[in-house]
């Protein structure tokens, strides 16, 4: 490790020692160089993870997921799915499944999102086509009852977040009374929409800050891009993944560039058999007003989960992209006439137009 290499910090003694001896016994069987642990990467959750090279000159990652956190079992699951699906993703190498630590093979340094030419979307067009043919594979290896359901219990509790954190924790704002009841209509509304689409398999983050870009890509469309965080997948609607990858909680595109995508994803899915509901194979605006639903859903959520992430758990650089999401939810909410209190409320809340019918207290 040279100088300039952050160190691993560890808050637990004990947690930290049980690391240590788990490392050196794998270090001879996979020609690790325990003495390279550094940091790799964090997420949203409490789990983390850890680089260490390799002798012949490769590396490794570690996931350190406390297990009274974090649950490694449905990664393994997924991973394992995702495989079989013939998506590019990590093998387990060595598993402490009490203590949460695992060796995963290093998919590569870079993600997706840190190739992205945010100035000149149609140059990033080729990674979100590898993008698309990945998260087909996924869909079209579905089969119910691998995965949890992303059923109107998940939705709802999903949903609960936006006013629990979002505006009574973030905004102050009391969430009673006439705020309250467009906030059970809307979600009714919400609910009832994506319950309708055909269901598959759902990454439910797939964006590029979760696509990796390989050192050694394999040899078929899909697994031109690693696939990662992929532990919270659920069997839902179709619309979700295609939504998460265009409506970035870290990006914003313009619609042209949006549209330009979904319409391939929808031409492909279409010929693979995915489309076949309603009038979707043959009017792609059915879809796309589907997918607008479903991202409405994920933007309400994820507002919800930034607030948490900051005010809880003490991670404030989630909290500034709350922005987008609501950028997000107006635009869809100008578009659909039953999302008209939707999108007064979130004005108002906001201070974006003179407030005219809403009476909510501060806390």
């Amino acid at each position: 490790m040279t100088p300039n290499t952050p160190a691993v910090t560890w808050a637990d003694p004990a947690r930290h020692a049980a690391f240590d001896h788990w490392l050196q016994g794998l270090a001879t069987a996979q020609g690790l160089r325990p003495e390279t642990l550094r940091p790799a990467s964090a997420d949203a959750s409490f789990r983390r993870y850890l680089r260490v090279d390799t002798v012949d000159g490769g590396s490794r990652i570690v996931m350190d997921a406390p297990p009274d956190k974090e649950n490694c079992a449905p990664f393994v699951h997924v991973a394992g799915l995702m495989k079989a699906a013939g998506l590019l993703v990590p093998d387990i190498l060595a598993w402490d499944e009490p203590r949460g630590f695992m060796l995963l093979p290093d998919l590569g340094t870079q993600t997706m999102m840190e190739q992205i030419d945010a100035d000149h979307p149609q140059a990033n067009h080729p990674r979100y086509m590898q993008a698309v043919d990945a998260l087909l594979a996924w869909q079209l290896a579905s089969r119910p009852g691998e995965l949890p359901p992303y059923d109107e219990a998940l939705l709802r509790r999903e949903l609960q977040l936006f006013p629990d954190w979002y505006l009574a924790q973030h905004r102050q704002v009391k969430v009673e009374g006439t705020m309250a009841g467009t906030l059970q209509k809307t979600f009714d509304t919400i609910v009832a929409r994506n319950l309708a689409a055909p269901t598959v398999h759902v990454h439910r983050d797939f964006m590029p800050r979760n696509l990796m870009i390989p050192a050694h890509p394999g040899s078929t469309p899909a697994q031109q891009l690693g696939v990662l965080d992929f532990q919270d997948a659920v069997h839902g609607p179709i619309t979700y993944d295609i939504a998460s990858l265009m409506r970035d909680a870290f990006l914003t595109w313009e619609e042209d560039f949006v549209i330009d995508i979904t319409v391939r994803y929808w031409e492909k899915a279409r010929k693979a058999g995915l489309m076949d509901f309603e009038d979707w194979h043959s009017d792609f605006g059915a879809f796309y007003r589907a997918v607008e639903w479903m991202g409405l859903q994920r933007h309400l959520k994820v507002a919800g989960i930034f607030a948490r992430l900051t005010l809880r758990d003490g991670k404030p650089k989630y909290l500034a992209d709350a922005p987008r999401f609501i950028a997000y939810i107006r635009a869809t909410a100008h578009r659909y006439r039953e999302l008209g209190p939707l999108l007064k409320l979130i004005d108002e809340v906001e201070g974006l137009q003179a407030a005219s019918g809403f009476a909510f207290g501060r806390v």
